[in-house]
């Protein structure tokens, strides 16, 4: 695809009189015309409620929800579109398993096993069960590298208590990616359940979840192109026949009488109420708009670009750079600090320059509390932004530098 920095009509506004720089795409990406178009198309023309009626725009508005619910499946290698799970994002998914699958065959006893890069949507749903079911959570650390350390993970996932191994593919704020084949294998060499966070992951790298074999993998539309509102649960069809419907009411009904009720097949046992249709039609057309620029074109254009940002922030001797830097294991998103500058102060400065990046915990508080950092500023990119624009955020965090030297 050509010139695909001028897909995104956003990138052409400027923020107090300066060009408009975004790079906060691990909180959410922008959009490009394509999904606009596709949410502005279904809402002028096809709006309706889905699966309920008989009418030309049901019909219509059902069968492109549908359409979209094959084009994911097709796009992380799902074996059925019935293992896709409509949800609201990341969070709500890890939440569904947790809520069916958790309550069901987890008990007073049993540990699953996390990373401390965990987002605390991966977190702290499992302290919810751990007060409610008494179970254990254990946390795989990091190594000397800054990456996870793989052999404390063998060692967890070999104790015959661990029933779930819930862990990110990618870390939001180090950017660094984990040996998820690894982890997996142990999860499975030990009978050890599995779902992955591709939340990270999913705009930067392509996912196969049969070649994975993961039980679970979750992710949300908006960090892929894809608007908000909209996220996916992956799971094997034969687990999620054993799981109990987690909310009532609306699709996820097969019969209602007044002393009980039965439940829908799959998928539709998991998405009760009206679902979020536009969400899922411009998730669709995100997953389009990846596929036509191509995962090799998306993984020489994000590295070359990741290369250049990390040499130019390794020669500023006022930076500190978290975790690893080991470009083979890392996405296009990097955590830093100035010297003597509180990360607030950063991106609060660069913001006035139309610079956007994001400056916190990125709700990782428990890995900041194992670095024994209280926050970080964080950069991450897209296959839109520019070597022009990383140079031009070198020179501003020169000028912060030494403003508050």
């Amino acid at each position: 695809m050509k010139n695909i920095r001028a897909q995104f009509p956003i990138l052409k506004q400027k923020i107090n009189g300066q060009d408009l720089i975004y790079f906060d795409n691990a909180a959410t990406s922008q959009k490009p015309q394509v999904v606009i178009n596709a949410v502005s198309e279904f809402y002028s023309k096809y709006n309706s409620n889905i699966h309920r009626g008989l009418n030309p725009l049901v019909d219509q508005a059902t069968q492109m929800y549908e359409e979209a619910r094959i084009s994911v499946a097709k796009f992380i290698n799902a074996q059925s579109a019935a293992e896709i799970i409509f949800t609201r994002n990341t969070t709500e998914s890890i939440n569904l398993v947790a809520q069916s699958f958790g309550r069901k065959f987890l008990k007073a006893g049993d540990t699953v096993v996390l990373s401390i890069c965990e987002h605390h949507s991966n977190i702290v749903p499992w302290l919810q069960l751990k007060e409610e079911l008494n179970i254990n959570l254990e946390f795989i650390d990091l190594n000397k590298s800054g990456e996870l350390d793989l052999s404390e993970a063998e060692k967890l996932l070999n104790n015959k208590k661990v029933k779930l191994l819930s862990i990110q593919s990618a870390s939001n704020t180090l950017g660094l990616t984990h040996d998820i084949d690894k982890l997996l294998d142990l999860a499975k060499k030990n009978n050890v359940v599995s779902l992955v966070d591709a939340a990270q992951s999913i705009s930067h790298q392509q996912i196969d979840v049969q070649k994975l074999n993961c039980d679970f993998l979750v992710f949300s539309g908006h960090k892929m192109f894809g608007p908000t509102g909209i996220g996916v649960l992956y799971g094997k069809k034969d687990l999620l026949n054993k799981m109990p419907a987690w909310q009532g009411g609306g699709d996820m009904i097969g019969e209602v009488f007044l002393d009980h009720f039965t439940v829908n097949d799959l998928p539709h046992k998991f998405e009760a109420g009206t679902p979020n249709i536009v969400g899922a039609i411009g998730l669709k057309a995100a997953i389009d708009f990846i596929q036509d620029i191509s995962w090799k074109e998306i993984k020489a254009q994000e590295v070359d670009l990741t290369k250049y940002l990390l040499t130019k922030l390794s020669k500023l001797d006022f930076i500190k750079i978290y975790g690893s830097t080991n470009l083979v294991n890392h996405l296009p998103v990097l955590a830093f600090n100035i010297k003597g500058v509180h990360a607030h102060d950063v991106a609060d400065i660069l913001g006035e320059k139309g610079i956007m990046i994001r400056a916190g915990q990125h709700c990782t508080q428990p890995l900041h509390d194992y670095l024994q950092i209280p926050a970080t500023a964080r950069v991450s990119l897209s296959i839109y932004n520019t070597k022009q624009e990383v140079d031009k955020l070198v020179e501003e965090l020169q000028k912060i530098y030494i403003k508050f030297k």
